[in-house]
């Protein structure tokens, strides 16, 4: 018997795969991986030695505005550790620079003094003069021209207006853009919601190239990359983190340069190839990220890029919050047909799509792919709801979804940390 520990929540659970029946194991290297410095230390590197750019104080010399994004409450950026230094590198550059640090909200809601404390630490709040994006602030935002994809591009006037524009932020697999990091900080995080929405557009979510790890021809990224250097993000300082969310790694310096080479560094040490099987096991990472179902389809497109067509996806996600998202349970709810679900997405224009859209897309490709037994503290009619099947505990899942497979040579895929790998199908 293999036994299994996987986070759920704050806590975790164990399953049992019964010999003769493991196919693989997917594990992220970056739970081994040992930074070779402390995080200030790594910063400090970064800032000193950038990739594609001359240093940031020597950028900032002469200029008069200068903007940092900073991402906001719902990311896990270290940016107590990253803003001080940069700070210090922009005065040591130019000591009389009127900075603004610009909140990437992207479309989440605004973020409150005590979470910017939190984020920063209450001496920056108190001395720097932060600004937090609002995505429909129609007063403050600009057009700077028209998307690859087609869509206006509307940013923040704050950013546009810059003399020097840097960004702050971490590079993490992304499920449908690739990776985080670099250019997301201007697309999604300062732009407009029209803009954002049609950025995510059904053709795009749908590209095949829209995946996870995924840079070359991914349109979602060939968006995002057009509008940070229309914007002219001129330099990046980005982390790769750990469990502890403490940076392991840090690149610098040219916005799509710097943030390739933490592309490469994340991807050398995060990428498996799918071992299929009938049954593929996934787990969001456990708390924060396991919080409700909306943020779990994260964690089961690599089940999904290893799951044998047909097969079954058990996914353990504690879900105490419930859905997520009001109009991604609704999408599900009153849709019981998933081919026609998903034949409204594809045929909705772009500058049509509506909030959610994209998580409801990919949790039904998956669907249509197989068959979901989510492990959670939900409530069961809303896990039906959404078109899964739920189960409270391992044992109960895996008694499902060998009885859902439905043969005695069976086999089983795990995946404990499905946000942290990136696999190649």
């Amino acid at each position: 018997m293999e036994r299994f520990t996987l986070p759920y929540g704050k806590g975790s659970q164990t399953v049992e795969i019964e010999d003769g029946h493991l196919a693989g194991v997917l594990v992220s290297g970056m739970h081994a991986y040992k930074a070779a410095a402390t995080p200030d230390e790594l910063v400090r590197g970064a800032l000193a030695n950038p990739i594609g750019s001359a240093r940031l104080r020597e950028l900032a010399a002469g200029k008069r505005r200068i903007t940092v994004i900073a991402s906001d409450h719902t990311r896990p950026v270290p940016s107590r550790v990253i803003m001080p230094p940069l700070l210090e590198e922009i005065r040591a550059g130019n000591p009389d620079a009127e900075v603004t640090i610009l909140v990437a909200t992207g479309l989440h809601r605004t973020t409150t003094r005590e979470e910017l404390e939190g984020k920063f630490g209450a001496d920056i709040v108190a001395r720097e003069h932060i600004v937090v994006h609002d995505c429909d602030d129609e007063a403050n935002l600009v057009q700077l021209g028209t998307l690859p994809s087609g869509g206006a591009l509307v940013v923040n006037r704050i950013a546009a207006e810059a003399d020097l524009l840097v960004s702050e932020g971490f590079i993490e697999p992304h499920f449908f853009a690739g990776f985080s990091g670099g250019r997301k900080s201007v697309l999604p995080g300062i732009a407009s919601r029209a803009t954002v929405m049609y950025n995510h557009n059904s053709a795009f979510i749908d590209n095949p190239c829209a995946r996870t790890g995924v840079l070359d021809g991914n349109p979602i990224h060939a968006d995002m990359l057009f509008a940070a250097k229309a914007v002219r993000l001129a330099f990046v300082v980005n982390v790769v983190i750990d469990a502890a969310h403490q940076p392991v790694y840090c690149v610098a310096g040219d916005c799509e340069a710097a943030h390739r080479a933490g592309c490469d560094f994340l991807s050398a040490q995060c990428r498996v190839d799918a071992i299929p099987a009938d049954i593929a096991i996934s787990t969001n990472g456990g708390y924060p990220l396991d919080q409700n179902i909306y943020q779990s389809v994260k964690g089961m497109t690599a089940a999904e890029a290893t799951v044998k067509p047909g097969g079954v996806i058990v996914m353990f996600a504690q879900a105490a919050d419930g859905h997520g998202g009001a109009s991604f349970h609704r999408t599900f709810r009153d849709e019981p047909d998933l081919e026609r679900l998903m034949r409204t997405f594809r045929e909705r224009r772009p500058e049509d799509t509506i909030i959610d859209q994209w998580e409801s897309q990919i949790l039904a490709r998956i669907l249509l792919k197989a068959r979901v037994v989510f492990v959670s503290d939900c409530d069961d009619q809303i896990v039906r709801d959404m078109h899964m099947i739920p189960a409270h505990d391992a044992a109960e899942a895996m008694a499902t979804a060998r009885r859902l497979v439905g043969r005695p040579d069976y086999t089983v895929t795990v995946v404990p940390d499905g946000v942290a790998v990136m696999v190649r199908a």
